[in-house]
């Protein structure tokens, strides 16, 4: 599947705002209609990493865009990365900013939703967290690189990780170098 797809990438406030950063690249590369959402939390932390963010295209706190109803739901939504925070609230269905609303519109209109959580050790609380999105339908992808393409960067490393992310929301890429090729 590759055809063109409403992708609504949020970048919440955990390490790791390098994979979110570089998935908008290649979403943007690749001519999908990419809108993005960065959390507060997420401006801090690009701050502590040294991070470029993205342009944001909507504010955390703007309940009138559009991905805030199921009328006007994104074919895919993608948070990367997933803080705890954002994975619990999903979890409980609160909606207190665009960007779990937008999640729980995601659930209730049976779109893809893929969770990019950057977190280790995992609590047995985010643990249920994650088995309650998924029993929801949603994706939990941590961003946990691969080894077997034997990566040479940090670029290597997180490419392969976007590149998983945009596997699961169904959309073709060359990233990374595929198991046995």
């Amino acid at each position: 599947m590759n055809f063109h797809m409403r992708i609504l990438v949020a970048i919440t406030g955990a390490s790791g705002i390098i994979y979110g950063s570089r998935l908008v690249e290649a979403l943007r590369a690749s001519k999908q209609d990419a809108s993005v959402i960065i959390s507060n939390g997420a401006k801090d932390v690009a701050k502590a990493e040294g991070a470029r963010l993205p342009k944001a295209d909507y504010a955390e706190s703007d309940f009138s865009a559009p991905f805030a109803s199921g009328s006007s739901a994104a074919d895919v939504m993608i948070v990367c990365p997933c803080s705890l925070k954002t994975l619990g609230e999903i979890a409980n269905g609160v909606g207190s900013s665009l960007i779990t609303r937008a999640a729980e519109v995601a659930l209730k209109e049976r779109k893809k939703l893929v969770l990019v959580v950057r977190e280790t050790p995992y609590s047995l609380i985010t643990i249920k967290n994650m088995e309650r999105v998924t029993l929801a339908g949603t994706v939990v992808l941590p961003a946990s690189p691969g080894f077997y393409h034997k990566p040479r960067t940090v670029s290597d490393m997180v490419d392969f990780v976007v590149g998983k992310t945009l596997d699961s929301a169904g959309i073709q890429n060359k990233l990374f170098k595929r198991w046995g090729k």
